[in-house]
């Protein structure tokens, strides 16, 4: 039996968030062999795949409050850019997974999607399901979008992902980042920061005033938001696990991929609280 895997490829772990519009081939490009001797081992295994923007798209998101829209009569100037350099940086990743023999197919974002006040409202589902039903690896990456009440916005992956999970019979996923998984303060920041190997709804109500934001620019929240997001997806049950890993680790990814039980980084679930509970 097939099983669908959301894949995140963090814009922390494949750009140099420290320096504007800087990608990390090297390390993209390792991440990519990963993935595909996951699906050579796994020839079932069926994953839809995301990327952050990095030092691409949140520099330029930020400059010109994009996120927060565009008064009526003003400059569009900071939508265009920010989708561009998005846009850069996905043909970046589309090109490495390619070399690696991953059968990759880039899809566009803001060509399809619709927010209301900020919120991912529409998104075009069926060319997506078809691209796996094909055998394809999608790929969304996050991007500006127009927005009916404040003119645009920017949509996170893990917004994207949210989305897509109300449609798609995902079970679990996996988020690669610079470090390896969550922890009670910014770990590059504090070398004292101690891992947090495992969260539940019930837990992320007391951990919530511990997580800051992300060491970086990044116009979706950083990491609180990130957890919050898919705290709130293994809540309403659509997603059962979601492992948090970096993709600094060698292997991790492969691993990962073939055992959904696989040690280290950070599991969000409520499994934990069901047991609990009986």
């Amino acid at each position: 039996m097939s099983e669908l895997v959301f894949v995140k490829l963090g814009g922390s772990v494949i750009t140099d968030k420290q320096c504007p519009c800087t990608a990390r081939p090297e390390l993209i490009g390792r991440l990519a062999r990963e993935l595909k001797a996951a699906l050579t081992a796994q020839p079932q295994l069926r994953v839809l795949l995301g990327h952050g923007s990095g030092s691409f798209g949140h520099i330029p998101a930020q400059k010109y409050h994009v996120r927060q829209g565009i008064a009526p009569g003003a400059d569009w100037w900071g939508f265009v850019e920010t989708g561009a350099v998005a846009a850069r940086l996905n043909r970046i990743v589309t090109d490495l997974l390619l070399e690696a023999g991953v059968p990759v197919w880039s899809a566009q974002p803001s060509a399809s999607a619709h927010c209301e006040g900020g919120r991912l409202f529409s998104l075009a589902v069926d060319p997506i399901r078809e691209s796996l039903d094909r055998g394809l690896v999608p790929l969304l990456y996050g991007d500006v979008a127009f927005d009916g009440r404040q003119g645009c916005t920017i949509i996170s992956t893990e917004e994207l992902f949210g989305f897509l999970a109300q449609a798609m019979p995902v079970r679990r996923m996996v988020m690669v980042g610079e470090v390896d998984g969550v922890y009670d303060r910014d770990p590059l920041a504090e070398p004292e920061a101690v891992q947090i190997p495992r969260i539940t709804p019930s837990s992320f109500r007391q951990l919530r005033a511990q997580l800051g934001k992300s060491h970086a620019v990044d116009v979706t929240g950083g990491m609180l938001t990130k957890v919050q997001a898919m705290v709130a997806l293994v809540s309403s049950d659509r997603v059962q696990r979601v492992h948090l890993i970096s993709g600094r680790r060698e292997g991790a990814l492969t691993q990962v991929l073939l055992d959904e039980h696989a040690c280290g980084g950070t599991v969000i679930e409520q499994v934990g609280e069901r047991q609990e509970r009986k």
